[in-house]
């Protein structure tokens, strides 16, 4: 990544020097497999005189023109910056250059389908890329409206953000789509995708009467598996909500949804152009929860439309609103406007989990983070960014109250429409429609890191009568930050052997302690939850007398929420070392069979295979892990047929399986000379019985190659290489690593796989011979490879399930000796918290 760096203050200057009005943006996309050409008019007014730069990586810059001056690329261009002198009061500029298409997921991702050989594009802008199709000033400030004139293959479909035009012909089968003009929007909220897409098509009638074209897209050979009709649906669903509760016509002309391969991420909110991942096309069976997080992101997207393309930030330390407000709207719009009621208990359990353990990391950061460039904001998407900021949020909504926060929201959109804005410019109207002062507020929870842990004081008299009850409140000594906090305490008794909330209270708990006078003269119940409803970001502890009955009655307790809230304080309980590892396996092993919560067994069983695996002393963990498996299996065959619950067991009893015995079914559930009732042997579990045959040495290339020979899909060739990635031997390692290392050309998904697969290892002590080459390998990775590709690297190839000293210690000695970049450097500390945290975790276990 050398030289396309961005800081803060250079856009802050260019911003004082440069407004932009429009740019058109022709591509002709049928040149070479390898890049296209690219023609960019931008007209922006400046400073007279003043000098500045305009952002365009490229193969080959042909021509520049600046005001009808022709400058010299070679003088002008070094392949990441343009720069531009003299600029005039207003200005023309022409770049004409040859840019590149990727395989990495960022600019403009070009994917060949193994089952067609058909050729599919698709855009990725944020954070900086839209200058690797274009050239542009890249900084969300620079707002403009966008023309693009595409050139493709005639038998192509071509979507952008405005709506798609009638093509004229270009002549040798190709044709040429000159799209209308956009609003003002940022760069990085473009959008470009190409090729041969199926679609589907509807609309809808906004709140102002306009008629809003949908469509649904996906490659030809998903085309069969698209849910289309289900996609509008839950799409009307949330238009209904949100133009309702932001008070607010949809701000764009159409709405397009696009499944496309080989993403890096979820979702991307490209202004009426979204692009989700199309793992979200189910071509086999996926769990409720998949289905559940699908819906989430569909709105979490539409959320967008309002929230970061209407109105947008104006610098990358304020992306945590962006994405906290999204993902607060979604869940709530996912709660009361679609069938996923339980949509708050499915937050309690992944995101606030997700955001616990980003703020327990040495890299953690306050929500409002400091992002001083665009490699800060690269690492930045993470839990506090998403999870953490819809928490507090949810918290801030329970303080002020939902109606005034949704008002002060509405009147944020009608004040700043098209426009950029800062954190102050939200909690102006938050404080009008409340009358709260957030000033402290804000302090306390937007500008500063760290998690506090609640636990509740009670005395009680020989009858069971509450005598003094008091909420305790503590801070980690690097971040001792105490706060205020708006939380619900539940009583929970046993009622015809349910655990059943009796009484709630609501109050505010702020300081060290907070006596709650409230609940003396009652009697003390069965069960004392802090945070009952899960409105505070807290970790959660459980006294000793409730404790004891959660661990008994866990699966009785009524509420899927109040449950969630349960498993979560096992786990923190267990991550800090509190508790014993090998006691939350049994936990979990004991109460997980009657979950109703998809997302809560996905999560806890999760949780389960890392307490097994790095958690639990290392001279138990063979055991724990096999026994885990073995019942794990015991609960699938005990599960009802066909059910959520039973798809879950097996997919995690395959990712424990290591004996004989249990490979050995893992072999015949495959072959299908054993089964369950109601459980099909679909593509994508069939795979995942097959990783587990290789992983268990049991199973090779051959067997490998069989299946992608069967089945030859993008999909295919990713659990191909998860497989072979996770051959057991030194060599079959070694074959993973060289593929990825040694190598530059695996496009995105098959690094990613790759890394699932390396880190699979039943005898952990064949990853200690990757040690040394990892570190070895840090600096030219993250020197020579795109950022996206360079994390996948980092993270999916540390040997991690090592997790002993020997792997701390090389650690801690490289980060020791490499103090930049600060990007690459958080990411190495990440991995080196959960190492330490791993041999704390063991060390609590074997006392």
């Amino acid at each position: 990544m050398p030289g396309e760096n961005l800081t803060r203050v250079e856009a802050q200057e260019r911003a004082a020097l440069v407004s932009t009005r429009s740019y058109d943006v022709a591509l002709d996309l049928t040149t070479s497999p390898e890049t296209f050409l690219s023609t960019t008019t931008v007209r922006f007014s400046a400073q007279e005189g003043a000098s500045t730069f305009i952002d365009a990586i490229t193969r080959t810059v042909h021509s520049v023109t600046l005001n009808g001056v022709e400058l010299d690329p070679a003088a002008v261009s070094d392949g990441v910056r343009i720069q531009l002198d003299g600029l005039a009061a207003e200005n023309e500029l022409t770049v004409v250059a040859d840019a590149i298409y990727t395989n990495t997921g960022e600019g403009l991702h070009r994917f060949v389908d193994p089952v067609d050989g058909e050729v599919y594009l698709y855009s990725q802008f944020e954070v900086p890329d839209s200058r690797r199709v274009f050239a542009a000033f890249e900084q969300p400030d620079l707002k403009a409206e966008f023309t693009f004139t595409v050139t493709a293959p005639a038998h192509w479909v071509v979507v952008s953000n405005s709506p798609t035009p009638e093509p004229t012909d270009a002549g040798d089968d190709k044709k040429t789509w000159a799209f209308p003009a956009t609003s003002r929007i940022s760069s990085y909220i473009t959008a470009l995708i190409a090729g041969p897409y199926d679609s589907v098509h509807s609309e809808l009638t906004s709140r102002d009467g306009r008629v809003i074209p949908l469509g649904v897209y996906a490659r030809k050979s998903l085309a069969e598996y698209l849910d289309a009709d289900y996609i509008f649906e839950k799409t009307r669903e949330g238009f209904a909500f949100y133009e309702e509760k932001f008070d607010y016509a949809y701000p764009f002309e159409k709405y397009d949804q696009l499944f496309v391969p080989e993403f890096n991420a979820g979702a991307m909110e490209n202004a009426g152009a979204v692009t989700f991942t199309e793992t979200y096309v189910f071509r086999s069976k996926v769990t409720d929860a998949i289905k559940e997080r699908r819906v989430v992101t569909i709105l979490h997207e539409l959320a967008h439309m309002w929230f970061g393309d209407l109105v947008t930030m104006k610098w990358w330390n304020d992306l945590w609103l962006n994405e906290s407000f999204a993902e607060y709207a979604s869940t709530l719009a996912t709660a009361e406007a679609t069938e996923w009621k339980e949509a708050w208990t499915t937050f309690a359990a992944m995101e606030k989990s997700w955001a616990y353990k980003q703020d327990q990391l040495p890299s953690t950061h306050p929500i409002v983070a400091t992002i001083n460039d665009l490699e800060d904001v690269q690492v930045n998407f993470d839990g506090i960014t998403y999870a953490k900021g819809a928490s507090v949020l949810k918290q801030l909504v329970a303080w002020v109250g939902q109606d005034d926060f949704l008002a002060g929201v509405a009147e944020y959109f009608k004040k700043h429409a098209h426009s950029n804005t800062e954190l102050r410019d939200l909690l102006v109207e938050l404080e009008a429609t409340s009358g709260r002062d957030l000033t402290d507020w804000s302090e306390k929870w937007l500008e500063t890191a760290g998690v506090n842990t609640l636990r509740p004081e009670i005395a009680v008299d020989a009858d069971g009568v509450i005598t003094s009850f008091a909420v305790l409140q503590s801070a980690a000594s690097d971040h001792p930050t105490i706060r205020p906090h708006r939380l619900a305490i539940g009583f929970y008794d046993l009622t015809d052997g349910k655990l059943v909330r009796g009484h709630r209270l609501e109050l505010d708990v702020d300081g060290e302690r907070t006596e709650v006078a409230e609940l003396v003269g009652l009697a003390r119940p069965a069960l004392v939850l802090l945070n009952d409803d899960d409105l505070a970001y807290a970790k959660i502890r459980l006294d000793e007398e409730s404790l004891a009955v959660a661990i008994e009655h866990l699966s009785d307790i009524e509420s899927p929420l109040a449950r969630s809230l349960v498993w979560g304080a096992a786990w923190d309980a267990t991550r800090d070392a509190e508790t014993a590892a090998s006691d939350y396996v049994r936990l979990v092993l004991g109460n997980i069979a009657p979950e109703t919560e998809s997302t809560t067994i996905r999560t806890t069983l999760s949780q389960l295979v890392l307490a097994a695996g790095s958690y639990v002393a290392p001279e138990r963990q063979k055991a724990t892990t096999e026994d885990a498996a073995s019942a794990l299996w015991t609960l699938a065959q005990q599960a009802a047929a066909g059910s959520d619950a039973q798809f879950q067991f097996v997919k995690f009893f395959a990712a424990l399986a290591s004996t004989d015995e249990q490979l050995a079914t893992i072999a015949a559930l495959r072959d299908g000379s054993t089964g369950l009732p109601g459980l099909e042997i679909d593509t994508d579990l069939a795979w995942e019985l097959l990783i587990a045959l290789v992983a268990g040495g049991k199973a090779g290339h051959d067997e490998i190659d069989a299946a992608l020979a069967a089945d030859n899909t993008a999909n295919g060739a990713q659990f191909a290489a998860q497989a072979a990635a996770s051959i057991p031997t030194l060599d079959g390692k070694q074959a993973a690593w060289d593929s990825v290392f040694a190598t530059d050309t695996a496009p995105n998904a098959i690094v990613r796989y790759t890394g699932l697969g390396f880190q699979r290892a039943a005898d952990k002590s064949v990853l200690a011979a990757f040690v040394k080459p990892y570190f070895d390998a840090l600096q030219g990775v993250w020197e020579s490879r795109s950022y996206k590709i360079a994390e996948y690297l980092v993270a999916g190839m540390y040997p991690a399930p090592l997790a002993n000293a020997e792997l701390r210690d090389a650690t801690r000695a490289w980060l020791d000796a490499n103090q930049e970049p600060a990007a690459l450097r958080r990411l190495v500390v990440e991995n080196l918290a959960g190492v330490e945290r791993a041999i704390a975790a063991q060390e609590r276990d074997a006392r």
